[in-house]
Parts: C-alpha cells; structure tokens; sequence
C-alpha cells in the first residue's frame, strides 16, 4: 500500500484540527468594523434537502452495515474501529461544510467560502476513504442486493473505468483540474449565483477528494510504486499553494460578487480574498507536505524494523 493507513490516520488528525484552528484565524484577521458600519450579522445553520438525505443515508447504511458485519466477524476484525472513527470524522467534517453556519457565511466571506472547501477536501474526504464505507455499505443491503451489486462492480465494464480514474496520475489530474477550474472567476460567481451550480461545485471538489486520497492511500494497488504517493502530495501542495498564493498577492479582488458583504463584518474584499488565499496556501499545503513527511517517516521505519524481525 502506497501509504499506510498508521501513517495516513496521524497526518489526518493533524489536519482535522487546521480547519477549527484557521476558522479561528479568519476571524481574528476580521478586524471589528468601523464606527457606523453594520456588524454582519452570523447566519444559522443550513439544510439543504440533498445534503441532508445524503448524509442520513450514508451514516445509517454504515451503522447498518457495522451492526452487521461485526456479529460476524466481530468487532475490529475485517473493519477496524478506527474505520468507523475515521467514517464518523468524514461524516461531522462534511456536516460542519454543508449544514453549519459555515456554508451560508461562505456566501457572504471568500475566506469562509475557502474553508469550507478544505474542510471538505482535506479533512472529510480522507477520512472518509479511511472509513472504508464500500464494504461496509454492501453489507446493509439484502444478500441478494448485496451479490448483485458485488457482481457488477467486479464487471470489467466498470473495474476497468474505476482503474483508470483512481490510477495516482488521473486522479491527480482530477483533482488538480477540479481545483483550477472551480476558482476560474467566471466560474465561481456562477456558483454563488445558482445553488444548482454550487452544489455541483460542491459534489466535484468531494468527488474529486475522493479519487484523489483513494490514490494516494493505495488502495487496491498492492503497493507498488511507493514513491508515487509522496510525488503526489508534494506536486499538490506545490500547485494548490501555488493558487493560494495568487489569491493572496493579486492586487485586485477576483469576484465581485463578494463586493459590498464582506464590509458588514469589518473587512474589505481584497483583505477577505488574501485571507482565503492563506487558508489555501499555508495550512492546507502544510497538510500535503505533513502527509508527505509522515509517508517517508514510516518508509525510514520499515527496514529497522524488518532488520530487528530477522
């Protein structure tokens, strides 16, 4: 495996907590509002009907799933607790995005609206591959759902596809791809303008996410080409820091449509824009070079360890 899942668990811990610690950050670079200017006021929670089906329907098949698989197979045996930790962690990562006040001030802050994406992209979408939650939902279904969505995943019309687009090379053209395109101006105002298109943005960074620690992890590659993983981390951190510096150097704001909200809550839309750019540019590239050097740490480890073994 071309990252270890004792590797991938600690630099994902850390990056759980970049997001809670950089909210923090963004409010404190919101300096209080001028005299006669309006406080913005905090928005509530969002409940978007599709988010919220989705959510309900993935946390109960795994519930479902888990009790049970482990009657079976008993508890920690072929899905580890810290699977189901790690799936429950994806699932309050994409509710904390999704439902809480973060979703509706990020149509009023860029620098929410950056969070709220690498809280997605970061923090729900690896654990979520380290919850492992194919099989586990496969085991909510009825025996004869379960063999017949079995036999059609293991169809080549469908495992030859799901190879390709995992493969470390596309899912990183995926990802890259997805990233670019979304914060393409034009683009990304059409999403603040249409909840459709926002939520396809939304579904294509997760998706994107996805393919990408799915890639990364190495699951179903068998370990080969073990240096592929620290490439990948590397190249993106190099890119989406890349990105986040643009943001954060470009002289002018690059969406007008953020122009006349941020100023509710003390804070210009250029400075709004360079504070998302340093979400995107420092934390979050810190927790590709963080999974990275995780990576090489535990390849240092290993043949101490096999030497002591024999």
């Amino acid at each position: 495996m071309l990252l270890t899942r004792r590797a991938l668990s600690r630099c994902f811990r850390r990056t759980g907590a970049f997001a809670v610690t950089w909210t923090a950050v963004a409010a404190a670079f919101a300096h209080p509002p001028a005299a006669g200017e309006p406080i913005g006021a905090l928005p509530g929670p969002t409940f978007e009907p599709w988010v919220i089906v989705c959510l309900l329907a993935s946390g109960l098949l795994y519930t479902v799933g888990l009790a049970r698989l482990w009657p079976r197979a008993g508890p920690g045996r072929s899905v580890h607790r810290r699977h189901a930790i790690a799936f429950a962690a994806g699932w309050l990562a994409t509710a904390a995005a999704l439902v809480s006040p973060l979703d509706a001030l990020g149509n009023r802050l860029f620098s929410a609206h950056m969070v709220q994406h690498e809280v997605l992209m970061i923090v729900a979408a690896p654990f979520f591959v380290l919850g492992r939650p194919l099989g586990v939902w496969a085991w909510a279904m009825p025996l004869a759902w379960r063999r017949a969505v079995g036999g059609f995943f293991h169809r080549p019309g469908w495992r030859t596809p799901w190879r390709v687009v995992t493969a470390p090379l596309a899912a990183w053209i995926v990802h890259a791809l997805t990233l670019w395109l979304w914060h393409v101006p034009a683009l990304f105002e059409a999403a603040l303008a249409s909840p459709a298109i926002h939520a396809a943005q939304h579904t294509s960074f997760l998706v994107a996410a996805l393919l990408y620690w799915w890639s990364v992890a190495g699951i179903g590659a068998g370990g080969r080409q073990r240096g592929t993983a620290m490439l990948s981390l590397f190249t993106t951190m190099i890119h989406t820091g890349a990105l986040g510096a643009l943001l954060t150097l470009s002289p002018e704001p690059w969406y007008p449509a953020y122009s006349g909200r941020t100023l509710a809550f003390g804070i210009d839309p250029l400075e709004d824009q360079q504070l998302g750019g340093l979400v995107m540019w420092i934390p979050a590239g810190f927790a590709y070079v963080a999974c990275g050097l995780a990576t090489a740490a535990h390849w240092l480890r290993r043949p101490r360890a096999l030497g002591l073994a024999r």
